[in-house]
């Protein structure tokens, strides 16, 4: 799995423990995601390409690094992956979004597609793909499709667990675009669940369940 990074940093491993507890709170659950996703972020984020600038301090001038290239994309996989992108947005402030409506069909496990809005000059970006849960992964190879399609070329997915059936799977349809995840669960269930996992991130998030 040399395209897949798990980020086993300790507070990321602390605070994905409490989300896992099913007694956590809405609320509990809500803010450990958000401060999570930042953490996440730090580590796809770590190779973005520098150029230098010169700048005055208060002392002398100098040359200091800045990000080179145009402002990237964080593309929000509806509804869970909001709350991987709000935390992200934080530490971002001056990302482009982009919003891709998956559901996935509880028969089947595929991908529905109900709503798509990107920028428009995706190829010269980096995209970064965000959504809790690699499971299946079909919803996750079909946002990544849908990007591509799109015109971008440069991409990347977070996630905050996967399943190796949905690593083989992702890495399999998209074997250019690295994985970004603080964990890697056992196995799925009969009904596509991570296991042990931590529910349905979605629902946990927003107490709909």
């Amino acid at each position: 799995m040399k395209s897949v990074t798990v980020v086993n940093h300790p507070l990321v491993q602390h605070k994905l423990t409490f989300m896992r507890k099913k007694d956590t709170s809405t609320a509990g659950f809500r803010r450990l995601l958000r401060e999570i996703s930042l953490l996440l972020c730090y580590e796809v984020t770590r190779e973005l390409p520098m150029t230098n600038e010169t700048i005055e301090t208060p002392l002398a001038e100098m040359q200091s690094p800045v990000l080179e290239g145009k402002k990237l994309v964080f593309a929000s996989v509806l509804r869970a992956g909001n709350g991987l992108l709000e935390g992200m947005l934080d530490l971002v402030p001056s990302a482009r979004v982009a919003h891709i409506g998956l559901y996935r069909d509880h028969e089947t496990l595929e991908p529905v597609e109900y709503y798509f809005k990107a920028p428009e000059d995706l190829s010269d970006r980096l995209v970064i793909v965000v959504d809790p849960m690699l499971a299946t992964a079909n919803s996750a190879i079909a946002a990544v499709q849908k990007l591509k399609e799109r015109g971008a070329r440069n991409l990347r997915f977070v996630c905050l667990l996967a399943a190796p059936e949905g690593i083989e799977k992702f890495t399999t349809a998209h074997p250019d675009v690295p994985v970004v995840t603080a964990a890697i669960d056992e196995r799925l269930n009969d009904k596509g669940y991570i296991v042990p996992g931590l529910g349905d991130a979605g629902d946990r998030m927003y107490g709909t369940k």
